[in-house]
């Protein structure tokens, strides 16, 4: 029997038709041509030969497990210049990944940074290597504000002294919020920069996703609800992942870059990245971000060397949030990349690298040290 999904009568296979077809619509036809340009044993063989090829993802560190309030083990890596501990004096930058993603997203800017700094990277509770929220498995919603005590846990344990620079891309920029709320002393005495990129300070529910107004309305009346059934029934929506890989990868292109020449192999890794976020953990958090509401929160961060950076194609977190969280902190470097999309740290990497470098270096100033050569080299003339 179909369950019914309320009073209207609307079945539960209906809900997921209806909603899923909303976000899908504007895909199906590229998928379409897709099919009739490239054989489906061509595109599997081109996956393949990527996968092989491609380095994204392989930068590791060294390992911690970092427990949370709620004993949940956090998965953390630290890339040092050195083999050891970094004296007290030390600038390190803690990099806070998205929703559905996990460290590896930042690939490229590990890569470009490791060498100058001491850097850590962390995967958010119930995604990547960290462990499954068990404050969520035992019945209580998942909250931004959660993350920000988690953050505040892998600080304690892994940075415990010494200046800090927090960078956040989406989710990431979100958690860095909540910290800043619960522990605005932080931003006084040892934050002396922050990275905010792809990111919202609130009014999440007013993101209409690319779609047109009445596609926008449908979803955020039914999507929540979707999400959850969906979670509830993960082999069945894992296994039709796989059926459907071809209607995922560009729905995922769509919602991930701007431009349309992006480089195949970096299109492939955001995939994977998205495609390893089991659906129940997707499900999870989406109900979170409407409750995200930190615009009063960036206030404590005023003074405090600041990078808001988005694309300007975003249709997850609009170019218009971060021009407003930039308002928010007078004095931030505001920077918005033509035609780029949500992962712009993938897509754009180079220009991305280069701010975060010459944010660090204002951020090594107001500490009081010198930048390390690599990073000031990194970051071009100021």
């Amino acid at each position: 029997m179909t369950e019914s999904a309320g009073g209207g009568g609307v079945s539960r296979a209906g809900l997921i038709g209806i909603s899923v077809g909303v976000v899908a619509a504007g895909a199906a036809a590229g998928v379409a041509i897709d099919r009739l340009t490239v054989g489906r044993a061509t595109r599997r063989r081109a996956r393949e030969e990527l996968d092989a090829a491609a380095p994204f993802g392989t930068l590791r560190g060294r390992p911690r497990t970092v427990a949370a309030a709620d004993g949940t083990e956090l998965y953390v890596e630290v890339d040092a210049p050195d083999a050891g501990e970094p004296d007290a004096g030390a600038l390190t930058v803690v990099l806070c990944h998205g929703y559905c993603l996990n460290q590896d997203s930042w690939h490229f800017q590990r890569a470009a940074l490791r060498g100058g700094l001491r850097l850590v990277c962390w995967d958010q509770r119930s995604h990547g290597r960290s462990e499954r929220s068990r404050s969520y498995l035992a019945g209580e919603p998942a909250s931004i504000d959660q993350l920000g005590s988690d953050l505040k846990a892998v600080l304690d344990a892994v940075v415990p002294t010494g200046p800090v620079v927090l960078v956040g891309h989406s989710m990431g920029g979100m958690t860095v919020m909540a910290l800043a709320d619960q522990h605005p002393e932080l931003f006084r005495e040892r934050v002396v920069g922050v990275a905010l990129i792809g990111t919202t300070a609130g009014d999440w529910d007013t993101v209409t996703l690319g779609l047109p107004a009445m596609g926008a309305r449908v979803w955020r009346r039914l999507g929540p609800g979707v999400l959850k059934v969906l979670g509830s029934q993960v082999g069945l929506v894992e296994a039709t992942r796989r059926v459907g890989a071809d209607l995922a990868a560009v729905l995922y292109r769509r919602f991930s870059f701007g431009a349309k020449d992006v480089d195949p192999a970096v299109a492939r890794f955001a995939e994977q990245l998205l495609d390893s976020t089991p659906i129940d953990v997707v499900a999870e958090f989406y109900p979170a971000f409407g409750a995200h509401e930190k615009a009063t929160a960036l206030g404590t961060m005023a003074g405090v060397p600041a990078l808001v950076l988005a694309g300007t194609k975003d249709l997850l977190t609009p170019a218009a949030h971060s021009e407003a969280i930039a308002r928010a902190l007078p004095g931030a470097e505001l920077v918005l990349l033509p035609d780029a999309g949500h992962l712009v740290m993938l897509e754009c990497p180079d220009e991305v690298n280069r701010r975060l470098a010459a944010l660090l270096c204002r951020a090594a100033v107001r500490a009081g040290l010198r930048p390390p050569p690599a990073i000031r080299e990194l970051a071009g003339p100021q």
